[in-house]
């Protein structure tokens, strides 16, 4: 018996402190669990009868990184005076970082509890000991960093050869050589590459995860067993699909760090995925992947560029806004925002008003998107109409293996279906039939797995009866429409989304200004090749709408209404095609409504006299030439005169008629041989021989 050892020690209790690192040696180091306890034994031969024993950290580190409540139960139970000695197999087991440790130790100094590991007792309140206590704790702590160290630089040593391993996502598996392979589950595979190829047809993981739940198909995930199982598809299992690089074929070490922070006085524990460049290891080319290396990285772009940002304009969205996310502003150089306005918020505006959101900066620009829209998308079916009836017959391709892949992958479901029914049923004949409480539970299973072959073929039944219902557009249909590729673009039926997506494989951006005093917007497109377009568009001002009158269209009634009556302008606008505001063909109730609105004098004959306006026939019979005569002088230059419309009459004035260069005109017509109606210098004239 140790001669620290005092009565009033052996008065008090003694605490025996049990404790091991991980789960892992709880369950498989057990001879080290029987030493721990066993050390009841040294207690009771250094006279303590009274022992309480503490294993309630079990499966929990000594490092200071997680909270330890027997630990703390021990501690609170030594400052209350209550405890003569904390014992333990090596005092390592109390603590191996300085914070807990010398806490440990100065409490126990204080009220005076020994320390008893298997070799020797401690008293702290004798300095010798308490040296050697300190010195045992800083080469606990040293001894910890030491082997965490070494371990974590072999890890990421045997990382940077590529061979290290850990758990395989789903889709893949751990060879015997320590390699990773595809799934040998054909089911499996075919449902991994439907993701990709459903990513590279949609454009954004949110439209891939609702059209896999639109069809009702499930994917594939790993269980903490590493069986297969099959779910539901949520968002976070396609984007771990698209954005892991082992898909690709490449090997990646490193993609995550953890973090620690305090919250309460508690430590927790957090984890953030770095970026690719401050990854570990990244090799190339390492396995067979479900799709290429290039191909990866051009979906890790797309996801990227679907985040909307100061560069980057965001996935698309539902509204009809075509250059949402396009728009940068030539003044600010910040995105334009688009807003919808009226009544039922339908009217499209682009505005720059983010200066003045966040900073209260003067407003910048702004303007109606309707007409915005339409230039650019002449613009981009000007580009892509070369290419329409390839895109056509691609489009004619894609859509008969897209009614196929749904087809295919439920008949992989099927078949994974009728397999589960038949191991069920095997197992279900080969239970004793006595056994009810198996042979019960059997049948149970061999009914839910026949339920959901019946599940299944019926879904196969309605997608084969829709299939049927609608019928796939012939190869001359697609041409057809590619033919009338505006026609389909206008169409309310096209999906905004895909014509989004059209303009954004086109267009890099649009830098837009208004000039105020032009009346004009200006847009130059930076088109992806590197080429850019200037397009200058008239501004429309506050009150206009598209379902106004033309301006050349008012130009022209103001000049008519000078010679003709409201019915017979009506009857040249219609024999020239143009319509109303709202489409509909002119009548002379809506001429006579158009001048009303515009202040545009009525036709007169009396004030016609007056102001002396006249027509072509009119006029050729005021100079006494003939009608043809007069209106190739007018189209030399000659004379003035207002044609508003192609086919439409001429509007002379008298004064026009009267002025020097008229004269002279019809003095040259009148007198001696004409000359020809159309001068031109490459003529030849008629010479006929006299022998």
């Amino acid at each position: 018996m140790s001669d620290k050892i005092k009565p009033h020690h052996l008065e008090r209790k003694a605490i025996l402190y049990v404790r091991q690192s991980s789960a892992y040696q709880v369950n498989h180091n057990l001879e080290s669990q029987k030493l721990q306890y066993a050390m009841q034994e040294r207690l009771q031969q250094l006279g303590w009868r009274e022992i309480e024993v503490i294993d309630e950290d079990l499966g929990r580190s000594a490092a200071g990184t997680v909270t330890r409540a027997g630990f703390e139960r021990m501690v609170a139970e030594v400052c209350l005076g209550k405890v003569g000695a904390v014992a333990a197999r090596e005092v390592s087991r109390f603590a191996r970082n300085s914070r807990e440790w010398q806490q440990l130790v100065e409490v126990s100094r204080i009220v005076d509890t020994l320390l008893v590991d298997q070799e020797t007792v401690y008293s702290p309140r004798q300095s010798n000991d308490r040296l050697l206590l300190g010195l045992k704790g800083s080469l606990n702590e040293y001894e910890l960093d030491l082997l965490r160290q070494r371990s974590l630089e072999a890890r990421r040593e045997k990382a940077r050869r590529g061979e290290l391993l850990v758990t395989p996502p789903v889709g893949y598996v751990k060879t015997e050589e320590q390699h990773w392979e595809k799934d040998p589950d054909r089911r499996v595979q075919q449902a991994v590459l439907l993701v990709f190829r459903k990513f590279l047809e949609l454009g954004t993981i949110r439209q891939t995860l609702l059209w896999f739940l639109k069809q009702g198909l499930q994917l594939p995930v790993y269980t903490q067993q590493g069986e297969t199982s099959w779910k539901r598809p949520s968002y976070a299992t396609i984007y771990r699909i698209l954005t892991n690089p082992i898909y690709g074929g490449a090997y990646a070490y490193g993609k995550t760090e953890h973090t620690l922070h305090y919250e309460n006085g508690a430590s927790h524990r957090g984890a953030r995925r770095k970026p690719r460049e401050q990854w570990l290891v990244l090799i190339p080319n390492t396995h067979e992947g479900y799709v290429s290396w290039e191909q990866h990285q051009q979906i890790q772009r797309a996801i990227a560029e679907n985040v909307r940002g100061a560069e980057r304009c965001g996935s698309v969205q539902g509204g009809s806004a075509l250059l949402s996310g396009l728009l940068r502003c030539r003044r600010c150089g910040r995105k334009l925002t688009v807003l919808y306005t009226g009544n039922r918020h339908g009217v499209l505006r682009y505005v720059c008003h983010r200066g003045w959101l966040d900073s209260g900066e003067p407003r910048c620009i702004g303007f109606g998107g309707m007409s915005v829209d339409e230039t650019l998308a002449k613009e981009v079916l000007r580009v892509v109409q070369p290419a329409a009836v390839e895109a056509a017959r691609l489009a004619r391709e894609e859509e008969a293996h897209k009614q196929d892949e749904v087809l295919e992958a439920w008949k992989r479901d099927l078949e994974a279906a009728r397999y589960a029914a038949q191991r069920a049923q095997k197992q279900y004949d080969a239970a004793d039939p006595e056994n009810r409480l198996v042979a019960d539970e059997l049948e149970r299973r061999w009914n839910q797995a026949l339920q959901r072959v019946g599940e299944i073929e019926q879904r196969i039944e309605q997608h084969v009866h829709g299939l049927g219902k609608a019928t796939t557009p012939t190869q001359e249909e697609f041409e057809e429409l590619a033919a009338k590729l505006e026609t389909v673009w206008n169409c309310a039926d096209t999906d905004v989304r895909l014509k989004k997506r059209i303009v954004r494989t086109l267009i890099h951006e649009v830098v837009v200004d208004v000039d105020a005093e032009a009346g004009e917007l200006i847009l130059i497109l930076h088109w992806k090749g590197g080429v850019h377009t200037e397009l200058r568009l008239p501004r429309r001002r506050r009150g206009q709408n598209s379902k106004q009158t033309s301006k050349e269209i008012v130009d022209a009634v103001r000049t008519l209404a000078r010679i003709c009556s409201d019915e017979v302008i009506a009857g040249a606008l219609n024999r020239n095609g143009l319509l109303t505001g709202r489409g509909n063909r002119w009548t002379k109730e809506g001429v006579t409504s158009l001048r009303s609105h515009h202040k545009i004098s009525c036709y007169g004959s009396d004030k016609r006299e007056a102001e002396g306006w006249m027509n072509l026939t009119e006029a050729a019979d005021s100079l006494r030439v003939s009608a043809r005569t007069l209106r190739l002088a007018v189209e030399r230059g000659e004379i003035e005169a207002e044609h508003p419309l192609a086919d439409g009459p001429w509007v002379f004035n008298r004064c026009e008629l009267q002025k020097e260069a008229a004269l002279n005109f019809v003095e040259r017509v009148r007198g001696g041989k004409p000359d020809p109606a159309i001068p031109n210098s490459l003529q030849r004239k008629l010479w006929f021989s006299t022998t």
